[in-house]
């Protein structure tokens, strides 16, 4: 027993002094400490996380062309609309990643690259759905940034957040993340948003989101809301989406997404309490489209959903991401309700038809 309580007291002893000597480490060195730059004696500083990721970020400029109608004379006239925005080297032959709404109806499209050169990029693919698009220069290899992995992120990570806001080129903003797996906010089809307070503003759209190593983790994409009552709420595209989209668009010039054939809609607490459906889960079938996967499935109109591939499913929104998340020839296990009997389904996705893309 004496030997035991030896023991015990050597290795709490241990672990006292290991905390003192990391506590005076931190205190006297705090450069050792993970994610801040401090070589030279210099105050603590992200600066090698800049360093590590701005050359990678581009400023875009594009042009528009507006029609304008007069109120008083019935007119109609146009105007040369310009804006501001950014864009990620990702790949070093050439491949650039910014929003989709950042091209969107851009009559002309220029990229001025960290070096200063300005060029006109091709438009490779975009994916309105995630508000992404592939563009490409001709320059030989250009300087990529490394990607790091947006699953392992945590909230309080620190962030920075790189662009061109109101054209004010190569502006880093700091920040932590504040949130991850944002949706619900009507701004895309599939919204999975890394959400920060590192400041994003009118250019930053297409920019870069990196962590504190300089690696990219997102792409910036909007804010909560263009006035004085919000502060420190935007959104960025988490980078494992990103490479998903970019490999699809490099491979066919699109996005290819699965397609079940069902339109669904959310239940009301009332209707879940007369079907006996204690859980919160469960959609309602509207329609079931002839012909489709789901209707060769048995799906019928009334059908109630409540798991899709073992995952209960509580929203409309929810099943339609599931639905669109699936690539043609994927099976979807469906477990429903009809006439108050439990039943199960499998639907076979397909290619989305071009009608409803």
């Amino acid at each position: 027993m004496a030997d035991i309580k030896s023991a015990f007291v050597f290795v709490l002893q241990s672990i006292v002094v290991g905390l003192a000597v990391a506590f005076l480490v931190v205190l006297v060195r705090p450069d050792l400490m993970p994610g801040i730059a401090r070589n030279d004696g210099s105050p603590a500083s992200y600066a090698d996380a800049v360093a590590a990721s701005a050359h990678s970020v581009a400023n875009i400029y594009t042009k528009r062309l507006v029609q304008e109608t007069d109120s008083a004379t019935e007119r109609t006239r146009f105007r040369v609309d310009t804006s501001f925005a950014s864009a990620v080297i990702i790949d070093p032959e050439g491949y650039l990643v910014t929003n989709y709404h950042v091209v969107m109806e851009a009559t002309e499209i220029r990229v001025r690259l960290s070096d200063g050169t300005l060029t006109i990029p091709i438009i490779v693919g975009v994916d309105a759905e995630t508000d992404l698009a592939l563009l490409k220069l001709d320059l030989g290899e250009l300087p990529a940034i490394r990607l790091a992995q947006s699953e392992r992120l945590r909230i309080g990570d620190v962030v920075l957040a790189i662009g061109n806001p109101y054209g004010l080129t190569t502006t880093v903003t700091q920040g932590i993340v504040s949130a991850t797996g944002r949706s619900l906010l009507n701004l895309v089809t599939f919204e999975n948003f890394i959400q920060t307070d590192a400041a994003i503003n009118a250019g930053n759209s297409g920019g870069a989101l990196v962590n504190s190593h300089g690696e990219l983790v997102g792409i910036n994409t909007a804010v909560l809301a263009q006035d004085s009552g919000t502060e420190g709420i935007g959104f960025a595209i988490p980078i494992d989406l990103v490479r998903g989209v970019v490999e699809q668009i490099k491979q066919h010039g699109r996005v290819i997404r699965g397609y079940m054939g069902l339109l669904p809609d959310d239940l009301t607490e009332a209707e879940r309490s007369i079907m006996g459906i204690e859980t919160g889960t469960g959609i309602l079938l509207t329609d079931v489209y002839e012909g489709g996967p789901a209707a060769s499935a048995g799906l019928q109109i009334n059908d109630v959903i409540i798991e899709m591939n073992g995952e209960p499913v509580y929203s409309r929104r929810q099943a339609l991401l599931i639905s669109a998340s699936t690539v043609p020839g994927d099976k979807v296990e469906v477990v429903g309700l009809r006439d108050g009997q439990r039943f199960k389904a499998t639907v076979t996705a397909v290619e989305r038809p071009e009608e409803i893309r």
